[in-house]
């Protein structure tokens, strides 16, 4: 999996260190190990020969991972870089993304995992300089994954998501990372153009105009049995660019009802790529929050000074039909109505106010706040159970009861 590639690993605790090492020994690799910052920020600056990927762990006993990846950004474009530490912030997560690393793992995580998102680290560069597309959940990942698989191959591909769930965002990575990115990227929108025919059908048409590049179909549940028909036969005659449809998933019922012809659905998503709602991966929906706040926040004077622990919980238990356009839409509100400098439920939420529901629980209260210290905790110990237990004053056993209850482990 691994063989010939010569790895840095920077880590001071000698167990965890000691068993990165060993498993990645047993698949090939070489490592360079170093338990100090500054020893490790020469190793790779000046490397004897080129280093493949850099495992580092956040805190170090003289500065942090983030110092190093910073430090070594500033005079070169240091190698692909995955972060490990204790379960830390979304913010965390998204400022480490956002400042260039490749990846971000928690302890204690499953080798076998770790290993695959190694793997992927060191796959071209092209498709990991960019920015996470959908969130930085496993299922987020694995769409990622599906985006890259697709970029590689040649049918035409359909995704399937909700309202607000990037699909438009997609297409374009798609595009990005295709052979095709040099050739055009074109859209049409059943759901929203008046003269969808002649947009995609008339002399220097998209069905023309797009050549060998990408042609965007979005809302694909939203054609016309006509267009179907004629589309369905546009497509088997000399058409040499490639077609990315978005769909609510719901197009899968009109195939079965015979609504959508079920042999042009099977043509266009010869490649199909399912994006989850934001209900089924409520960390990304925080993940969102926290991006378009720094984008939004930016603007606004005086900056506010965060989103609380409390309103990231309640967004985690709401249904967000609406998506990341939801989400924007509350938040722009919601920066907009915020005291003493914190984004609130209120805010975010103020339809449940005026019905007087939007509180938490007691219950829920307390354990948006025990997840909250425990989070805050685990990153102060790097992830060390013990000392974490130790500095809670809990018993390490509760910890880890606790740890499963929110999702931790």
């Amino acid at each position: 999996m691994l063989n010939q590639r010569r790895i840095a690993l920077i880590e001071d605790d000698e167990i965890m260190g000691g068993s990165i090492a060993q498993r990645l020994k047993l698949e090939g690799a070489e490592i360079i190990w170093h338990k100090q910052m500054v020893r490790a920020l020469g190793a790779i600056r000046t490397p004897r020969a080129p280093i493949d990927a850099v495992i580092c762990d956040i805190i170090l006993p003289d500065g942090t991972g983030e110092d190093l990846f910073a430090t070594l950004c500033r005079t070169s474009t240091p190698p692909p870089f995955l972060f490990i530490t204790g379960q830390g912030s979304i913010a965390q997560a998204v400022r480490l993304m956002q400042s260039g690393a490749v990846d971000y793992v928690t302890k204690p995580f499953d080798m076998s995992v770790f290993l695959d998102r190694l793997v992927l680290l060191m796959k071209p560069r092209n498709a990991l300089e960019m920015p996470p597309l959908v969130g930085i959940s496993p299922a987020a990942q694995r769409v990622e994954e599906l985006v890259e698989q697709a970029a590689n191959r040649n049918g035409h591909v359909t995704i399937l998501g909700g309202p607000g769930t990037g699909k438009i965002s997609i297409a374009k990575r798609l595009h990005e990372l295709s052979d095709r990115c040099s050739a055009p990227f074109l859209t049409v929108n059943f759901a929203r153009d008046q003269k969808v025919e002649q947009a995609l059908f008339a002399a220097g048409g998209a069905m023309e105009a797009v050549g060998e590049g990408i042609l965007c179909l979005q809302s694909i549940d939203r054609m016309s049995e006509a267009l179907q028909d004629r589309l369905l036969t546009s497509l088997d005659r000399d058409f040499a660019g490639r077609i990315i449809s978005t769909t609510d998933p719901t197009i899968e019922d009109e195939v079965a009802s015979g609504s959508f012809r079920a042999d042009l659905f099977a043509q266009l998503s010869e490649v199909e790529i399912p994006v989850p709602p934001f209900r089924q991966r409520p960390d990304d929906a925080v993940w969102l929050m926290n991006r378009l706040f720094d984008q939004l926040n930016a603007k606004h004077d005086p900056p506010l000074r965060g989103i609380s622990a409390l309103t990231e919980q309640a967004l985690r238990g709401h249904d967000l039909s609406g998506g990341g356009r939801e989400i924007r839409t509350r938040l722009t509100r919601a920066i907009q109505t915020a005291r003493d400098g914190w984004i609130q439920p209120a805010d975010l939420f103020p339809e449940r106010l005026a019905e007087g529901d939007w509180f938490l629980t007691l219950a829920e209260a307390r354990d948006a706040a025990e997840r909250s210290q425990i989070i805050a905790a685990l990153e102060q110990t790097g992830g060390h159970l013990g000392k974490t237990a130790k500095l809670l004053r809990i018993a390490r056993t509760t910890l880890w009861e606790k740890m499963q209850k929110f999702g931790l482990s």
